[in-house]
């Protein structure tokens, strides 16, 4: 089972799914089973729900202010 690869397919969803993204974020167990058809052993159900969020965080302020950063050449 690679989670990397699950990650960055569910990812992929998310980014492109708004309603999606929330209900995942609302209820990710849920949303990974019910609407994406991932079924796994709850361990690796929680491994990927951290990845994912973890992922989906680098958008946030960090993201924000790297790209800040950036622009002044720092």
């Amino acid at each position: 089972m690679d989670i990397e690869k699950i990650i960055a397919d569910v990812l992929a969803k998310l980014k492109i799914d708004n309603s999606l993204k929330a209900a995942f974020l609302s209820d990710p167990v849920g949303t990974l089973e019910k609407k994406l058809g991932i079924d796994l052993p709850d361990e690796q159900i929680n491994e990927i729900i951290k990845g994912i969020k973890a992922k989906l965080g680098e958008g946030g302020i960090a993201g924000i202010l790297a790209k800040i950063k950036s622009l002044f050449g720092k």
